[in-house]
C-alpha cells in the first residue's frame, strides 16, 4: 500500500509505519544522549497511556535515559487489509523493537486502561517482568474520549465546552490557515460530570489502590499525572471549562492519593506541562492558533520544548534531581514555567488581536503546527520515501 496522509478535521485517518518508527528512533537517540548514571532510583516503571505524546516520551526517557524496565499500556488499533494501524500502534512496535536491540526489558499491553481486566494484566506483567521487585514510578497519561465505569458499566463521554455562558473567540483551521470566529454553547451539568468521570482523577486513584493492594509500591514510590493550565487567553475553553473541572478533580485526587502513599514512603504529583501539538490538543478550538503563536515566540527566544525535552527536564531537573522543593503546596510541578514567562505571554497578548487569515503565516508558526501534526502520524519526514509501497503494515 502507498500510504498518504488522509484526514478529517483534527483527525488523521492514516499513519505511516516507517515514519512512526523513525520518530521513535529519533526520540530514543536523544534519550541515549541524555543517559543518566548515578543513584536515581528508577528501575521499574509503568506508563498508562504510553503510545504517544507525553506518555511515549516518559517511557522512552525511563527506559533509554535511566535504563528502567517498563510496562506500557495503551489502546491502539492494528491494521486491516484496507486501513493502516494507528500511529500509537506503530510507535509501540518501534519502541519494542528498539528496546530489544538495546537489551531493555519491557512489556506492552494493548487495551482499555479503565477496565479491571487490563489492571489485572498490568499487575501480572509487573510481577513477571520486575522479577519480584516493586514499582518505582507510575505515570498516568491517559487521554480518552470515553470511559466505562468498571463497577456500574455506565459509559461516560467527555466534552470540550465552556461553563456558564457561551464562548466566542477566534480560531484557525491549521490545514488552510483560515482564521474565523467560533462560538461554543455552555455545557450542561451532566456533561460537566461526565467529563470529570473520563478525564478526572478517579481512575488514577483506582490504579494506585490496586498497586497498594498488590504490594507493588516500592520505597520512595512516585506516581505522576499530567495536566495543563494555560494562559488567560484559553481559560474559558480550558481551565474554566469542562476540561478544567476535570483537571481540578485530578488535583484533588492527587492529594488523596498522596495521603495514602505517605505511610508507605511514596509521593503523588501533578505535572503541569506546556502546550504541545497532539491529536487531543488539535481538537480544542482556539488552542491550535495559540500553540502556533506560542511556538514561534518560544523558538525565537530559545525556549521551545517538545514532549521529549519536557519529560527529560521533568526527570532530571525535578523528580530525580535530589532536590525537595520542585513542587508547590498543591503538589504541582510547574513545567509550564517557560511557556508562562511574563515576556512570552506579553508578546502573545500583543499579537493575538492582530492575527487574521492574511497575516497568520507571518505572525505565527501555523505551518510548523501543521507539519508537526502530520509528523505525529509519521508523515513529512525527508528520510522516508512516501511513494514506496509499504508491505506488512
Amino acid at each position: 500500500m502507498i500510504i498518504k496522509p488522509s484526514y478529517r478535521g483534527f483527525i488523521c485517518l492514516t499513519a505511516h509505519p516507517v515514519g512512526c518508527y523513525k520518530n521513535v528512533e529519533d526520540m530514543i537517540k536523544a534519550a541515549v544522549d541524555h543517559r543518566v548514571s548515578g543513584t536515581a532510583k528508577i528501575k521499574n516503571v509503568v506508563v498508562l497511556g504510553s503510545s504517544t505524546g507525553y506518555g511515549l516520551a516518559s517511557r522512552v526517557v525511563a527506559a533509554f535515559s535511566y535504563g528502567a524496565k517498563t510496562v506500557g499500556v495503551s489502546f491502539e488499533k492494528e491494521s486491516t487489509e484496507r486501513r493502516t494501524a494507528t500511529a500509537g500502534f506503530y510507535n509501540n512496535r518501534a519502541f519494542g523493537d528498539l528496546a530489544e536491540k538495546a537489551g531493555l526489558a519491557y512489556k506492552t499491553i494493548n487495551g482499555d486502561a479503565f477496565s479491571c481486566e487490563i489492571k489485572d494484566d498490568v499487575v501480572a506483567a509487573c510481577k513477571e517482568l520486575f522479577s519480584g521487585e516493586k514499582v518505582d514510578l507510575l505515570i498516568y497519561s491517559l487521554a480518552a474520549p470515553k470511559r466505562t465505569d468498571p463497577e456500574t458499566k455506565q459509559v461516560y463521554s467527555s466534552v470540550i465546552k465552556p461553563i456558564g455562558a457561551a464562548y466566542r473567540s477566534k480560531t484557525a483551521d491549521f490545514h488552510t490557515g483560515v482564521v474565523s470566529e467560533v462560538e461554543i454553547s455552555p455545557a450542561s451539568e451532566e456533561e460537566i460530570e461526565s467529563t470529570i468521570k473520563v478525564m478526572g482523577g478517579e481512575d488514577w486513584g483506582l490504579w494506585v489502590d490496586r498497586f497498594i493492594a498488590e504490594d507493588l509500591v516500592a520505597d520512595q514510590f512516585v506516581t505522576l499525572a499530567y495536566s495543563y493550565i494555560g494562559p488567560a487567553l484559553t481559560h474559558a475553553i480550558y481551565k474554566d471549562g469542562t476540561i478544567g473541572k476535570a483537571k481540578d478533580n485530578l488535583l484533588q485526587c492527587c492529594q488523596t492519593i498522596n495521603q495514602k502513599l505517605e505511610p508507605l514512603g511514596g509521593n503523588a504529583y501533578v505535572s503541569i506541562n506546556k502546550a504541545v501539538v497532539t491529536q487531543a490538543s488539535s481538537a480544542i478550538p482556539v488552542v491550535p492558533l495559540y500553540i502556533s503563536l506560542l511556538y514561534k515566540i518560544m523558538r525565537e527566544k530559545g525556549l521551545h520544548e517538545g514532549c521529549f525535552e519536557q519529560i527529560s527536564r521533568l526527570f532530571t531537573d525535578r523528580l530525580y534531581s535530589g532536590k525537595d522543593d520542585f513542587c508547590d503546596k498543591e503538589r504541582r510541578i510547574r513545567l509550564d514555567d517557560w511557556e508562562m514567562r511574563t515576556d512570552v505571554q506579553a508578546e502573545i497578548d500583543a499579537l493575538w488581536p492582530r492575527i487574521d487569515s492574511e497575516n497568520i503565516d507571518s505572525l505565527t508558526d501555523i505551518k510548523g503546527y501543521r507539519d508537526e501534526f502530520f509528523s505525529l502520524f509519521g508523515f513529512g519526514r525527508i528520510d522516508v520515501d512516501y511513494e514506496e509501497d509499504v508491505k506488512g503494515f
